[in-house]
């Protein structure tokens, strides 16, 4: 058994192995083996270390440190699977088919030595022959991938929610400092041990139900009709239709994420879809896992840094009849505990964002004025928050700082629209924008659109006498409109004033200021920089 982890994980927790199943009625099948650390053997009920984990909830990972569920020496240390050395664990004995369903699963208790400590990285270069003469690829690494690839199948078959959500990685340098940002590379030895995990989660939930034991369940409901319908406008926008009526599945928006995919809207789209999620929560009724596609589902693989893990353990050890460190007597509210732990989870999350965006801030502080190419990751009426491509950092473009006009927000095409030019600014859209202000303090980050001027179509100067006029200095008389209507201003370009009675005209003047860029032959305004006409 080996432990696959990321090159800066600080615990492990999980080790794996496989084989090609010897039963002939399971041709093309596989056994699998998944240990997960013995916590519940160390950490009793109502104990200290108990009643701590329950508080904290689940680790809290930053990027220069843990704030861990547990004490160090347990996470670091006796609970952690650290190879050439025994440790306690509860393990999933895993039989699946051909086609990686799970056919029968079985949980025992033992002690277990890792084999070796790899990488990611590691395992991923010697399946691709990366060493060609790695020792580890004929009897570990090759029957891993070969039962991966059914369990794969699986989830392909079940139509799991396929979204492609990039993580952020920084990394510090000796001196505490950001030497590098980028995001998570994303390789088939990921998605090896996401699917050898989810398999042992769904086998633990199928185990406590059948020994009629309290389970705590992993739950992520169906989108709301309001995300539904506010998703349906903003694809009809984007021309792509999403049938309103049908029931709601994850193969559903599987379908518009394939048909999407290498366009120019695939990002914007995969954002909604994602928006228009419910969060995942734990509690003991189960109501299923719409996103993975699953009836039942609880987690079972971290009790070092998640507190429903353990749970989970306690329960299994009961039912299965495995030892001490079960649930015993103690009268536990699994639901109270569930909403306890929700909280807990995304109250680390929200904690774990704001740190990676102190350090994005930080390490952006002396690039103020600096321009980046990024794209629109969210549109609110007071601005538009504008994700780089460089660096994943994400600040915002305050409505104020937009080409003087009036924005008003469409929220069914997640975009602003100018009142007066139709200038509009959509989710997703690629944009350049300089940085205006960064805060360490409080990881914000203020950018200011570029780009070029945008012509307005429809309030031109008709009077082409009187544009030229103004562009050459000289004050004029002129009519401003879209052909049908317009209305009478006075233009002042020693001071960069207008002068009308119409209300509609004031509005537009308002907006329109110094002589910056005039077009006589056509008697065109464009609006450029804030500010500027």
């Amino acid at each position: 058994m080996v432990t696959i982890d990321g090159a800066d994980a600080r615990d492990f927790d999980d080790a794996v192995w496989a084989e090609p199943d010897n039963d002939p009625s399971n041709g093309g099948g596989w056994h699998l083996l998944v240990a997960i650390a013995d916590v519940a053997w160390y950490v009793r009920p109502g104990d200290d270390l108990d009643r701590e984990a329950k508080r904290r909830g689940n680790s809290v990972y930053f990027p220069d440190r843990v704030v861990p569920m547990l004490p160090e020496a347990l996470s670091n240390g006796w609970c952690s699977l650290v190879p050439g050395e025994d440790r306690p664990c509860l393990a999933a004995h895993l039989w699946i088919n051909a086609d990686g369903r799970l056919i029968r699963h079985r949980f025992v208790r033992g002690l277990m030595r890792s084999a070796a400590r790899l990488t990611y990285e590691e395992v991923q270069a010697a399946r691709d022959g990366e060493p060609a003469d790695n020792p580890l690829l004929e009897t570990v690494i090759g029957p891993l991938y070969g039962a991966y690839e059914c369990l794969d199948k699986a989830r392909r078959a079940r139509h799991a929610l396929d979204l492609e959500v990039p993580e952020k990685r920084i990394v510090l340098g000796d001196d505490g400092e950001v030497a590098s940002i980028g995001e998570r590379e994303r390789l088939d030895s990921h998605k090896l041990i996401e699917e050898f995990m989810i398999t042992a989660n769904i086998a633990a939930a199928e185990t406590l139900e059948k020994l009629r034991q309290p389970c705590m369940y992993r739950i992520h409901d169906q989108p709301s009709l309001e995300k539904i319908q506010a998703l349906t406008d903003f694809l009809e926008s984007l021309g792509i239709r999403f049938a309103k009526g049908q029931v709601v599945k994850p193969e559903r928006f599987n379908t518009i994420l394939h048909k999407v995919a290498d366009t120019a809207e695939a990002h914007v789209v995969n954002q909604v879809i994602l928006r228009t999620q419910a969060q995942a929560e734990y509690a003991p009724e189960n109501i299923g896992h719409f996103g993975l596609a699953l009836a039942k589902y609880s987690h079972f693989t971290s009790p070092i840094r998640r507190y429903a893990d353990l749970l989970v353990h306690r329960a299994l050890i009961d039912g299965a009849r495995l030892g001490a460190g079960g649930l015993g007597d103690a009268d536990l509210d699994f639901e109270a505990v569930g909403e306890h732990i929700s909280m807990t989870e995304r109250r680390a999350a929200a904690a774990e964002r704001d740190a990676v965006d102190r350090y994005m801030a930080r390490h952006l502080a002396t690039k103020v004025g600096a321009v980046f190419e990024g794209r629109v990751g969210g549109v609110t009426r007071f601005g538009l928050f504008v994700t780089l491509d460089e660096t994943g950092a994400d600040g915002l473009v305050p409505v104020s700082s937009l080409p003087e006009d009036y924005y008003r927000l469409d929220e069914s095409r997640h975009c602003l629209v100018g009142r007066y030019s139709g200038q509009e600014y959509h989710l997703g859209e690629a944009v350049t924008v300089r940085l205006q202000e960064a805060s360490p303090i409080t990881g914000g980050l203020i950018f200011a659109i570029m780009g070029g001027l945008v012509q307005l179509p429809d309030q031109r100067i008709e009077n082409r006498e009187g544009a030229a006029t103004w562009a050459a200095g000289a004050e004029s008389r002129f009519v401003a409109g879209n052909g049908n209507s317009g209305f009478r201003c006075l233009a002042r370009p020693a001071t960069g004033g207008f002068q009308t009675k119409d209300d509609a005209g004031r509005k537009i003047a308002e907006n329109l200021s110094r002589d910056e860029d005039h077009y006589p032959p056509t008697g065109s305004l464009v609006i450029g920089a804030p500010g500027r006409a």
